[in-house]
């Protein structure tokens, strides 16, 4: 593992302490865990860009045709 030092508004690192303990963690894992998180939705939409670079509207609008046209099931529908 490596160290890092990071400087906070004390007012944030009151609130990370918090919800670090509230949560059963320490900050150094609370920050860690929260790091990865980060990380990990970045590459995500990273990853969607790259592949929505490499679709067409014509692929879209062909794959749509080509479905069939129907009746919704009473599955399908959205009920309260």
């Amino acid at each position: 593992m490596n160290a890092l030092t990071v400087q906070f508004p004390d007012s944030l690192h009151r609130s990370i302490k918090a919800l670090a303990e509230k949560e059963g963690y320490s900050v150094d894992q609370f920050l860690a865990s929260a790091a990865a998180e980060k990380m990990a939705a970045l590459m995500t939409l990273d990853y969607l860009r790259r592949e929505a670079e490499l679709g067409s509207r014509l692929d879209f609008e062909n794959f749509l045709a080509a479905v069939p046209h129907g009746t919704p099931l009473d599955s399908d529908l959205h009920r309260e």
